[in-house]
């Protein structure tokens, strides 16, 4: 792959007024950002900004009452809180164009063989509410939208966040051209799982080689579906000082976690969408070099002559 056909979506759009305190660390995506662009991980022109997403795209996934209400500031107290987020209009316009950030992530990554979204990854969001700080589900809504192009037919979802993809589950269950795999901790949210095409359920504080030698059995099982595009949500809650997480997860071991998967995926020929999840570390800082390291694994996976370049 030649220098510069990497692609990368972020928006400033991204951050949303969610209130000083909050346990979503909202700047993350911006700092991120920054601290791919400053080390020279990433280049200016590798990154590239959405678009708000159309309505006729998510009423493909949500129903068209649910966006409604969500664009007219009409949700209920009760779902509200089963979102966990306050409602503003910066989280509605973040959420548009964070779902067109993935959407653009898929369509390019069929020609390039890789692209990212830095956010999304948003899988507890459910066709008619959102759930668990997730108020649409991006990787569903771009799935939806390559099935409607026809630009993909089969699709694998790596599910690696901390918490199981139940509203993902949900709305593909009766797809058999969809594949999700959801390798979870066992007792973490949400507390009513739904089943996806394959759950790995972790015991708590499940550490660096238990983790990652049960990732690599799971391997041969995914590729069963001959996929035409994978989406690999690459969450940074299995982190062990991760306040939500609960696993015992080291940054390092996050890192080789990212690798196998990009590797996994550009040995097979698969084009891959690498989208960002949870992460809610008790510094920050952390937060963001996990997800910093996902996209060095990108580079060290699919670029690696592009320093030198």
């Amino acid at each position: 792959m030649s220098k510069g056909s990497y692609r990368l979506y972020y928006s400033p759009y991204y951050y949303a007024d969610i209130g000083e305190g909050h346990v979503f660390p909202i700047r993350k995506f911006e700092l991120v950002r920054d601290r791919l662009l400053a080390e020279g991980t990433l280049f200016p022109n590798e990154i590239n900004e959405p678009e708000r997403a159309s309505v006729d795209d998510l009423t493909i996934v949500h129903t068209d009452d649910y966006i409604s209400r969500l664009q007219n500031g009409e949700l209920t107290a009760k779902e509200i809180r089963k979102l966990g987020l306050p409602w503003s209009e910066s989280l509605v316009r973040r959420s548009f164009h964070a779902i067109s950030g993935t959407i653009n992530a898929a369509r390019d990554c069929i020609s390039s063989g890789i692209a990212s979204n830095l956010a999304g990854g948003t899988h507890h969001a459910y066709p008619d509410r959102g759930e668990g700080f997730c108020v649409l589900n991006d990787v569903a809504v771009a799935i939806r939208v390559l099935q409607r192009d026809g630009l993909a037919k089969r699709f694998l979802i790596i599910d690696l966040d901390v918490h199981q993809g139940d509203g993902t589950a949900f709305i593909f269950r009766d797809d058999p051209e969809v594949f999700t795999f959801s390798m979870h901790g066992a007792k973490n949210y949400p507390l009513f799982k739904q089943s996806s095409s394959l759950d790995i359920e972790l015991r708590d504080d499940t550490g660096d080689d238990e983790y990652l030698e049960t990732l690599d059995h799971a391997f041969p099982r995914l590729m069963i579906h001959d996929p035409d595009v994978v989406f690999y949500l690459a969450g940074a809650d299995p982190y062990k000082h991760d306040k939500l997480g609960r696993l015992g997860l080291t940054i390092e071991g996050l890192h080789q976690r990212d690798q196998m998967v990009l590797e996994f995926a550009r040995d097979a020929g698969i084009p891959i969408v690498t989208t960002m999840s949870g992460g809610y570390a008790a510094d920050i800082d952390d937060t963001v070099e996990i997800h910093a390291n996902t996209i060095r694994a990108v580079k060290e996976s699919y670029f690696p002559l592009t320093e030198a370049a």
